[in-house]
């Protein structure tokens, strides 16, 4: 008997949901999917605001979100990816190692960008990652009341920081710097509660401010303005793992892997990507953003489009669509801010406490659905097309 050997890079929302939704589609005696993945538990990405105000979030070892599955979990950093020799390199305790694929999924996802701005990097906190919040945690944490903090950075997750940490910490100066207006891609609705909010919390809020430089306790701006920050968060935007821009794959000007429909390369058919790694065109041909939003469809996408191929079955098609922008304001208060298919506000929008509960709805949806890929759908695994690529029995993963 021979296995298809399935490699996913990464174990993201995008990358954990592919492998357990591609593990539960194909038989355990025809494939072997391996998961990559540099820390052993499931972060929440979409909550490390929270963690970074020092809340405590619920652990969820891979051990147990896989259990069951035929999900085998390779913890390490990979290191490189060798697309014509079908190779990974992955960095663990036991040191290097080279692992073999027929089929991979890479799903390597986004760091933060500093935008290449001066300072950045050697003075400024991020929370695109667990290391980062818990490193911003623990300044925070020692912060004496009346000390300033500054957010740079205007987007979903400038807002959801801004008023999380001036909630947690009301002693503590906050401000915000955004390069336009405040929520200004929002509906008149959803721009004035969230200004409300921060009227609320007693958040500062410098707009149509661009950061030129951020030094040690203070940021400048593009005119020459200087304001105090004894800690500055960057949120201005993401950056994709650059990996995929060393490799022989076809890649935007950002980094990310340019896919077809079903999220496989145009120009490697035996790679797939998805979630910040891909470059996905939704409605009207605009680039998805980089979300976990956009990351879960491509994931069924993908997962499913693949396990179409090696069984010879049809290829199902997963609508890549936006329905609304979720963002909390604190534990107390949010925003649903619905959006047409293209991610366009809408004048619907959803305030206050119950915005607040929906909001935690779909973070805790997002978290079960991990470790739930295919609940609704059809439970069948199905077998291998003899005409699959695939590699003898012991060889899965080397």
């Amino acid at each position: 008997m021979q296995q298809h050997r399935i490699i996913v890079l990464g174990a993201g929302y995008a990358g954990a949901i592919a492998a357990g939704r591609v593990a539960r589609r194909l038989r355990r005696e025809d494939v072997t999917v391996t998961l990559v993945n540099a820390e052993p538990d499931f972060v929440e990405r979409v909550r490390m605001h929270q963690l970074a105000a020092g809340q405590d979030l619920k652990p969820r070892p891979f051990t147990e979100m896989f259990a069951g599955t035929g999900v085998e979990l390779k913890i390490g950093r990979v290191t490189a990816v060798d697309v014509d020799r079908k190779a990974v390199t992955v960095e663990s305790a036991d040191g290097a190692e080279e692992l073999t694929y027929d089929s991979l999924v890479y799903a390597l996802g986004s760091a933060w960008n500093t935008q290449g701005v001066p300072g950045t990097a050697e003075h400024a906190h991020e929370i695109a990652s667990r290391p980062g919040a818990l490193r911003l945690r623990d300044r925070l944490a020692g912060l004496a009341p009346g000390q300033s903090v500054l957010i740079v950075g205007g987007g979903l997750t400038g807002l959801e920081a801004a008023t999380e940490f001036a909630e947690a910490r009301p002693d503590l100066d906050i401000a915000l710097a955004a390069r336009g207006g405040l929520g200004d891609w929002l509906s008149p609705t959803g721009r004035a509660h969230v200004r409300k909010v921060f009227d609320r919390l007693g958040i500062t809020v410098h707009e149509h401010t661009a950061v030129a430089e951020v030094g040690p306790g203070y940021v400048t701006t593009a005119e020459g303005t200087s304001f105090p920050a004894a800690v500055t968060v960057w949120t201005a935007g993401f950056a994709v793992h650059p990996l995929a821009a060393a490799t022989a794959l076809e890649t935007s000007a950002s980094g990310q892997i340019v896919v077809d429909a079903t999220m496989r390369s145009v120009s490697h058919p035996d790679v797939y990507a998805i979630g910040d790694a891909a470059l996905v065109a939704g409605p009207g041909g605009k680039p998805l953003r980089m979300s976990c939003a956009s990351g879960v469809p491509t994931a069924w996408q993908a997962a499913d489009a693949l396990a179409a191929r090696l069984t010879g079955t049809k290829i199902p098609s997963t609508p890549l669509r936006y329905f609304n922008q979720c963002v909390s304001l604190g534990r107390k208060d949010g925003l649903i801010q619905y959006v047409t298919a293209d991610d366009r506000a809408v004048k619907a929008a959803l305030t206050g406490r119950l915005a607040a509960v929906y909001k935690e709805l779909v973070c805790k949806g997002a978290a079960w659905g991990v470790a739930n890929p295919t609940t609704g759908l059809p439970a069948r695994r199905r077998p291998v097309a003899a005409s699959a690529p695939v590699a003898p029995v012991g060889a899965a993963g080397r």
